[in-house]
């Protein structure tokens, strides 16, 4: 009998290898390549989500490097994520930020989806700022509000950390127990308080998708205890505590997720919502960055 073998690359989506766990050589041979072209030592990793990636023009970017041109990165294939790194500062602290991420459902694996991760932290970064854009659940919150992540849920039936460990990375079993650190959300709050702005603080899913879900699926992650669903954040967030990172996440509801009045959404309005609160976002971030 003939065939295919299963690992013939013809079976395998463009760009995406085959699971293989983070190490140490590969995080060096990525930021080798950063440093050839950067030479600050950043502070600050930011990641910056669908719709969100005008958040940069708060920074004073230096070197500007498309992910292709990054050893081991994936490509953003993506609406509105625009696929590069920036390297510079925001309030006057040396900062790289992702222009643009990645998710399972373009066929990565968490392993791939957080490698910058890795490679920010090699960069020398120590806090992580990720932002989202998201589904909202909680029927008191309106499309446009910020929220502050407290918490997630892994839903994506995958994790970063699967495979065999690096112990210079991280320990075996990292603790969960304040992912996002109290100190920054602190932060948040005073920032949002001082500017007049409404943020939202609670739990963040994250599912794979790319669909949006259906209303029987939005009663059962209500059910468990999410205030919003997204399909991002939660592998670079794991991956951060793993690596020791301080990690500030905050999400833009862009969308009410209400089972008995769901009404359709698309893109093109998610992105809208996400642009229309983008200011306050990056005010958020900005202070926050700026006292740490």
């Amino acid at each position: 009998m003939t065939g295919v073998r299963l690992d013939d690359p013809r079976l395998a989506p463009a760009q995406v290898p085959a699971r293989h766990a983070h190490t140490r050589a590969q995080a060096d041979v990525a930021a080798a390549a950063v440093r050839d072209r950067f030479d600050g030592a950043p502070d600050v990793a930011l990641i910056l989500g669908t719709g969100l990636g005008a958040l940069a023009d708060e920074m004073d970017v230096q070197v500007t490097i498309p992910y292709q041109e990054i050893p081991g990165f994936p490509l953003s294939t993506t609406e509105s994520h625009a696929g590069r790194l920036l390297c510079g500062t925001i309030a006057g602290r040396s900062t790289v930020a992702m222009q643009g991420r990645f998710h399972l459902y373009e066929g990565y694996t968490a392993q791939q989806v957080s490698f910058p991760v890795r490679v920010m932290r090699q960069l020398g970064a120590h806090t992580l700022v990720v932002s989202n854009a998201c589904g909202g659940m909680h029927p008191l919150w309106e499309p446009g509000d910020l929220m502050l992540i407290a918490d997630h849920i892994n839903l994506l039936g995958d994790n970063p950390l699967i495979g065999p460990n690096d112990d210079t990375l991280g320990p075996r079993f990292p603790d969960m127990s304040c992912a996002y650190d109290r100190g920054l959300r602190v932060l948040a709050r005073q920032s949002a308080l001082a500017h007049g702005i409404t943020l939202r603080e609670g739990v963040y899913v994250a599912v794979t998708g790319p669909n949006l879900e259906t209303p029987a699926e939005y009663r059962f992650l209500r059910a468990i205890g999410a205030d919003v669903v997204g399909m991002s954040t939660v592998p670079e967030v794991i991956v951060a505590v793993h690596a020791g990172m301080r990690v500030l996440g905050l999400s833009i509801i862009t969308d009410r997720c209400l089972p008995d009045a769901l009404e359709p959404a698309t893109v093109e309005q998610i992105i809208a919502v996400a642009a229309s609160a983008e200011p306050r976002l990056t005010a958020v971030v900005r202070d926050v960055v700026g006292r740490l």
